[in-house]
């Protein structure tokens, strides 16, 4: 064996050093997805769905599939929900409505189709403790409202976040539904391991995260939610779960996710190459937060050490995985040159078959949790790996093109600067309705670690008063 690849050290031991780093971490994260355990169900929980929940829905494009997605929310029997769309789509939005439960369901509009201002005019239009923001397809589960809100039983947590399983669009899923699969199954694993390890996450996702009200009404929030700027220049709609999240970060609040089957949540991928398109919009939006929050806030690096961690990571991740392939060329290369020449020993078709078994059997390992109840799909593995390699060369590019904020996948989107325009001109009609909101707001951001939050977090309902709150942990 030595005869063999004593000429190959320069080469295996370079390749070597990358595969023992990368499955090393992975050995670490997945070791915590297994001892992670989601928060129970307290004996008496302080807040209570039909009291203190409102469900936020942005969306300019809801069809049939709402209605599944609304039937699945009010079995959680939450207090309202609040469709936000866009002027043209009330009549539409309000028939779907009105199938469902028009009781409990109000649609509400706003000049411009843009998901931010969507979401802040529900925010301004809620009166419960929490909001919770879905998609307009997410399925879920009985007992989800009751375990996310299980984690607002801890003072310090601002945003509480579950896991996600795909849903086919028709009987079966085609490809590309499988790979959004494998990546959710990928997700569910790194979510509840930084959870476990340091509390943090990256990000709640926006088909499903539920936040305190308190932390939405402020009005520095509302504004920088709506006027978000990449370089100052250009102007964000999509990311809005990225800012939440690192607005939880930065202000010193905890972040939660509910890994379990209870909070678990079913939604559908596009079912074709349009896929690819939102994987590319979710890769700028990861690129662009991830660089804030290391090299502009960087709160991340004492709050979250290991989610810091895994954004830097993820930084080099798109150059690793590409040196793999590239050295394993080069060494099929020189094994095809006599050993005279300067050649290697070791068969070219070696070196071949040795990596595709090694990408094959550490790219399964890592989907097992997945394939485990799903064992025919693992024929997509090898789709799978080739579009690790494409996900790598899309994320560069990615990276070269941080400035094009569209959608995407969504034709009917407005123009982002026309929206934020009107968003100005929406606050001032709202201001009637914040003010209705028992609390005044605050010049800065509230922690909950504030002397007094305390106070200010009895507003709704004095009879379930919240428990003190301990000195910052976080500076700002």
């Amino acid at each position: 064996m030595l005869y063999l690849t004593s000429d190959l050290f320069p080469v295996f031991v370079p390749f070597g050093l990358i595969g023992f780093y990368r499955y090393f971490w992975y050995l670490i994260r997945f070791s915590a997805f297994i001892v992670y355990r989601p928060v129970p169900l307290p004996e008496n929980p302080t807040y209570i769905a039909s009291e203190d929940v409102t469900i936020i829905v942005p969306t300019i494009d809801a069809g049939e599939e709402f209605k599944d997605a609304a039937r699945s929310w009010l079995v959680g029997n939450p207090k309202e929900i609040l469709i936000i769309t866009e002027e043209k789509m009330l009549g539409p939005l309000q028939e779907l409505a009105n199938a469902v439960d028009p009781s409990r369901i109000r649609v509400l509009t706003v000049p411009f189709a843009n998901k931010r201002l969507q979401m802040s005019h529900g925010i301004k239009n809620t009166t419960t403790d929490i909001i919770v923001f879905a998609d307009d397809d997410a399925i879920w589960p009985p007992t989800l409202l009751p375990y996310v809100l299980a984690c607002f039983e801890d003072q310090k947590v601002g945003g509480v976040g579950t896991s996600q399983r795909v849903q086919a669009v028709g009987s079966k899923m085609t490809v590309w539904e499988v790979l959004a699969a494998f990546r959710l199954t990928i997700r569910n694993i790194e979510i509840s391991s930084s959870t476990h390890i340091d509390g943090g996450i990256p990000c709640l996702s926006g088909r499903t995260a539920a936040y305190r009200t308190i932390i939405l009404k402020d009005p520095e929030f509302l504004h920088g939610f709506t006027h978000d700027y990449w370089l100052g220049k250009y102007q964000l709609n999509s990311g809005d779960d990225k800012f939440l999240t690192r607005w939880m970060v930065s202000h010193g609040w905890s972040t939660y996710v509910q890994c379990c089957k209870e909070a678990e949540l079913l939604s559908t991928m596009k079912p074709n190459w349009r896929f690819l398109k939102q994987v590319l919009r979710w890769t700028r939006n990861t690129w662009r937060s991830d660089l804030r929050s290391l090299f502009t806030e960087r709160y991340i690096w004492t709050s979250h050490p290991y989610v810091a961690y895994t954004m830097v990571d993820k930084l080099f991740n798109p150059f690793t995985l590409l040196v793999g392939p590239c050295l394993v060329a080069y060494v099929v290369y020189k094994s095809t040159i006599p050993v005279d020449d300067g050649g290697y020993h070791l068969p070219w078709w070696n070196v071949l078959v040795s990596y595709i078994v090694w990408l094959f059997a550490t790219r399964t390992a890592k989907l097992l949790p997945h394939l485990w109840y799903n064992p025919g799909h693992i024929i997509y593995v090898p789709a799978f790996i080739v579009f690790g390699y494409y996900f790598a060369i899309m994320k560069l590019y990615a990276l070269c093109t941080l400035h094009e904020t569209g959608w995407g996948t969504r034709s009917g989107i407005g123009d982002i600067s026309a929206a934020t325009a009107a968003v100005d001109a929406v606050s001032r009609s709202d201001e009637k309705t914040t003010e209705s909101y028992s609390i005044q707001p605050v010049a800065q951001p509230q922690s909950p670690f504030s002397d007094d939050y305390a106070a200010d977090m009895a507003y709704a309902k004095p009879e379930r008063r919240r428990p003190e709150y301990e000195e910052p942990i976080y500076a700002r």
